[in-house]
């Protein structure tokens, strides 16, 4: 069953999309410690950069499908239990968020779904389904392990760098409740982000640079009342704190480049299934966060590397609140209707210091940039059974968002003045857009089946786009209130073939031509600027097999060919033919398995991507890479499953960054146990 794809429970099979389903037990034979290196192994999907969230920024963890506009932001649509799980200020993802341990399955969807979910779902849609209540259920799972890393303080030596988590469930059921709690601890050491060496050969690394690390906790509370057959009310709530180490800190001075997250939310509704057999859903959430960032500019200096002032501190509170409530119903067998409506109300503000040039110890600039988006969405959708072997799905939506209460306060830290740039007021802006969506799918054979579709997405650009700017090295990116919403028209077509018992083929092409992408734009020296790109045009290919050999083996592979470039961009005609940064035209996975419950589960994986540019200007190269990773796992008994994992098992170096310059992680190794304790 998949829900992502169209709202409503489907057969994956009857799908007429691009979309696939890790299932929990898939989820395991990884060795992956956080979300997004598990979806790593799905070809389509990407984050802004190569690096895994636990070393990324969280302003560099959006997630991209197929290469639609690949920034921090997200053009996709991540959900949790079905709600939404993007940043609400900026559309990242904090991947550290998802309680992986307790996760069931995780949907994908490529393509363009916001003809029913309307923002950020205009790349697709991911939806991470996380275990409900259980009757006297206990799971612990302690995980230890770490990384051989230089030793910054002695030139030649290695040091052992050390990961530790500890993952629990515990739940249980009373006749019609249920409750559990959930949640973690994760401690890393990390490791260092600057190479040693530059690509040239020259000495890049210096005393400034430390190890990018993260700790964070986890705890989630889950609510259910469950009357099977007639409706089901839930209520969710959860804390996460995270503190991250940027790899770099000051010097002479004393400061290090850094970010903390405190973030808590609410949500509840509930699912009726009612007399007319018509499905009615209603769901509420809330999320309240405070992001805090600091930046650090590193002048040339000999040694280099050897001078960092501090630049920027920034804390950026937002809270938002929100409604989705749908309706469905078959109609004379042949028809399932659905229409829904959903509001969000996002609030936000990037409240900054910035420091002088010379020292970085003195603020000579204060900014509080913010506002407050509202939007609103109405769908619906017929899925049409023509005959036993033809199924049409038509859906359309229409979504309004207006900015307001924006403002620019900006004084000057010695006088208290304000500065030329003050602006107490920025102009409202609002927008309305309409999403169309047309698909088919022929079962040609009882093993063949072909599929199309088309597809118009949008999506606004965010409160983090509008208002907020950043830094990455000498790079500033700054904020541009004028930016206008990107739009989307899509076209894909694939056919599914299952020729034999338990192999199954898909291909799918696909063609979209994007309308306005934001993308930072270099208007200076080491100066970028966010605006709305002209047009892009991205097409491509995708393939996956899998194949299950008799009860025990299962091989999987996927392949991206993924074509991305600037088509249109009137400000600047250079760009026009430029490959989109970020996005590798080869990218595929492969994946073998052998799982006996009777002896043990391993399994073996492997990624590569082909070379990508770092800028818009196609300067900046980015070599290809592979990895490949194991992880064993076998039952010691009725309660405990041991396991042991390597991440990048052959520790192959690979770049993520230019300027600066970065690195991928190192070999990572890992292991600890399940322990489950069940009662009756």
């Amino acid at each position: 069953v998949i829900v992502a794809a169209t709202r409503t429970e489907q057969r994956l099979g009857d799908v007429p999309a691009s979309a696939s389903v890790l299932h929990a037990d898939e989820i395991r034979a990884s060795p992956a410690v956080v979300a997004d290196d598990v979806l790593r192994q799905v070809p389509t999907f990407s984050l802004f950069r190569r690096t895994s969230s636990l070393a990324a920024h969280p302003t560099a963890q959006g997630v991209s499908l197929r290469g639609i506009g690949p920034s921090g932001v997200s053009r996709t649509l991540v959900l949790l239990d079905d709600i939404p799980f993007n940043d609400p200020f900026g559309g990242w993802v904090y991947w550290t968020r998802v309680p992986l341990m307790s996760t069931d399955r995780i949907e994908i969807v490529d393509g363009a779904n916001s003809s029913v979910y309307g923002n950020y779902a205009m790349g697709g849609v991911i939806d991470i389904m996380t275990s409900r209540p259980q009757r006297r259920t206990l799971i612990l799972k302690p995980q230890y392990g770490g990384r051989r890393n230089p030793n910054l303080g002695k030139a030649g030596s290695n040091v052992w760098d050390g990961l530790g988590s500890l993952d629990f469930f515990a739940s249980d059921v009373w006749n019609n409740f249920g409750a559990a709690v959930e949640g973690g601890v994760f401690n890393t050491n990390g490791y260092p982000l600057i190479p040693e060496r530059d690509f040239d050969g020259s000495l890049l690394r210096g005393r400034i640079d430390q190890k990018a690390t993260v700790n964070y906790q986890n705890l989630n509370l889950k609510l259910d009342y469950n009357r099977p057959d007639r409706f089901n009310v839930f209520f969710r709530g959860g804390y996460f704190s995270e503190d991250r180490s940027n790899a770099k800190i000051c010097a002479p001075a004393s400061c290090e480049e850094s970010n903390d997250t405190l973030w808590k939310f609410v949500s509840g509704g509930i699912r009726a299934r009612l007399a007319d057999a018509s499905d009615l859903q209603a769901r509420v959430f809330g999320n309240f966060e405070t992001f805090h960032s600091s930046f650090l500019a590193v002048p040339a200096s000999t040694p280099p590397r050897s001078l960092g002032r501090l630049t920027l501190l920034q804390k950026v509170p937002a809270k938002d609140a929100g409604y989705m409530v749908q309706w469905s119903r078959p109609f004379a067998g042949r028809q399932y209707f659905t229409v829904g409506t959903d509001w969000r109300w996002v609030d936000g503000d990037s409240l900054e210091d910035a420091f002088d040039a010379t020292t970085g110890t003195r603020v000579t600039l204060r900014r509080v940039a913010g506002g407050t988006q509202r939007s609103y969405g109405v769908f619906l959708q017929d899925i049409i059974s023509v005959t036993s072997r033809l199924q049409l799905t038509l859906s359309a939506r229409l979504d309004h968002w207006r900015n307001f209460d924006a403002h620019n306060l900006e004084t000057d830290a010695l006088t208290g003045l304000p500065t030329a740039n003050n602006r107490s007021s920025l102009p409202d802006k609002e927008n309305t857009v309409g999403s169309p969506h047309v698909g088919a799918l022929y079962h040609l054979t009882g093993w063949v089946s072909v599929w199309g579709g088309a597809s118009w997405g949008f999506r606004a650009p965010t409160l983090n786009e509008l208002y907020r700017s950043f830094s990455v090295g000498a790079v500033r990116t700054l904020a541009n209130e004028n930016l206008g919403p990107e739009r989307l028209v899509g076209g894909e077509a694939g056919v599914n073939v299952a020729p034999i018992r338990n192999l199954t083929w898909r291909t799918t092409w696909f063609n979209n031509r994007l309308k306005n992408p934001v993308s930072n734009v270099t208007v200076g020296l080491n100066l970028r600027q966010r605006q709305n790109l002209g047009r892009t045009r991205i097409w491509g290919i995708q393939s996956d097999i899998e194949y299950r050999l008799k009860a025990y083996w299962r091989l999987s592979g996927g392949y991206l060919y993924d074509m991305a470039s600037v088509r249109e961009f009137p400000a600047d005609p250079t760009l026009i033919g430029r490959l989109l940064p970020q996005v590798p035209k080869n990218r595929g996975s492969v994946q073998l398995v052998y799982s006996n419950p009777k002896y043990f589960t391993a399994s073996v994986g492997a990624q590569f991507v082909s070379r990508q540019f770092e800028d818009d200007q196609n300067l900046l190269r980015l070599p290809g890479f592979g990895v490949a990773d194991v992880n064993f796992s076998r039952t010691i008994s009725r309660n405990a499953v041991a396991f042991f994992g390597v991440q990048n098992l052959l520790d192959r170096t690979f770049y993520v960054q230019r300027n600066p310059t970065t690195i991928g992680a190192p070999r990572l190794i890992t292991g600890g146990f399940r322990l489950t304790f069940a009662g009756r």
